[in-house]
């Protein structure tokens, strides 16, 4: 069963319709249980580092991220999603990510195009 991670920023349902097309069982979910129990997770997430950091540390899903990310199971993030597995973000000063990734996250400097 796959976890789809619902912290309130991002296209779940997206991620859910892809996965029903491809006959892969999956739930929508918040439940630290039902991450805990999942044989692959998905980290979807749209918008601000600072503002999914905070809604993942409402739901209490802080440490359950970091519990499975260190089992070695399967794990997608998808684009702020993979954002959120660094340690901090220029994007949002003094806030902190899940620190699985060494490093901040940069903008690019696309200097003049």
């Amino acid at each position: 069963m796959i976890a789809i991670i619902d912290c309130g920023i991002g296209n779940v349902q997206s991620v859910k319709n892809a996965l029903d097309c491809l006959g892969v069982e999956s739930v929508i979910t918040s439940s630290a249980s039902n991450i805990g129990a999942a044989d692959r997770v998905v980290l979807p997430g749209v918008g601000a580092f600072g503002a999914m950091m905070e809604a993942l540390r409402e739901r209490g899903l802080i440490e359950v991220l970091k519990d499975y990310l260190s089992t070695g199971k399967p794990f997608l993030s998808i684009c702020l999603g993979m954002q959120a597995l660094f340690e901090t973000s220029e994007e949002s000063p003094g806030v902190s990510g899940l620190g699985v990734l060494k490093g901040s996250v940069q903008k690019f400097n696309l200097g003049k195009v």
